[in-house]
């Protein structure tokens, strides 16, 4: 599988994304920088990582979603690529509209960073089809602006078509129906709030999320 890590200025979790693609899949992500406004041709996974991308001013994601790259960043996804985004990855991916919804200030008003209990919703996904139906897996969070949220109308879409991958449990920031993950309507996009690629079993402890990038290994 050939994946791309975009960078932007503030990006703290390219390094751990770069590590878990390269342990998972054995061959090293190209690391696009976000100003170069291309992806490598015959990338198959794009990842958005986490972090503070433009110090997360004016909204989260909102000054990234207007890079250069996030152009390429759309073509790949409009012609069948897969795009995981996580955290301010997540952020970005709902301001380009890649994704439906916002992800607003916790309902606690604080930072939120610790091992988070997490359901696998719907492992008839490409990013969740090495889990088992129903598991409950434990994931990294560490975010301030987490609180997903969304219109009625899109909350009773999503859950229809199947479109929440993972959920809370025990919701740390007040999300709607305590949804930690979404996809895309054609399913390969994903956007979520927990780091899988900071419990794939190295020095960080904890394996449980090695099992999104084998999903897509099999996948591809």
């Amino acid at each position: 599988m050939k994946s791309a890590v975009i960078v932007f200025p503030g990006s703290n979790c390219d390094r751990d994304a770069e590590v878990a693609l390269h342990e998972v899949t054995g061959q090293a992500p190209a690391m696009v920088w976000h100003k170069d406004g291309q992806i490598p041709d015959g990338t198959d996974l794009v990842m958005v990582p986490g972090g503070f991308s433009y110090g997360d001013y004016l909204r989260c994601g909102a000054m990234a979603a207007n890079s250069p790259v996030i152009g390429a960043l759309k073509k790949h996804a409009e012609r069948g690529g897969y795009v995981l985004g996580v955290c301010n990855g997540f952020q970005v991916l709902t301001e380009t509209q890649l994704l439906p919804g916002a992800l607003l200030r916790n309902s606690g008003l604080e930072f939120v960073c610790k091992p988070q209990a997490l359901k696998v919703e719907n492992t008839n996904t490409p990013f969740t089809s090495a889990y088992a139906a129903g598991s409950d897996i434990t994931i990294p969070i560490a975010h301030h602006d987490g609180n997903y949220v969304a219109d009625e109308e899109t909350l009773e879409r999503l859950e229809g078509e199947g479109r929440v991958a993972f959920r809370y449990s025990g919701n740390p920031n007040g999300s709607a129906r305590d949804i930690a993950g979404v996809l895309s309507e054609n399913g390969r996009v994903l956007g979520l709030m927990p780091h899988p690629e900071r419990a794939i079993g190295g020095h960080e402890g904890g394996t449980d999320g090695r099992g999104m990038f084998e999903s897509l290994l099999s996948t591809v």
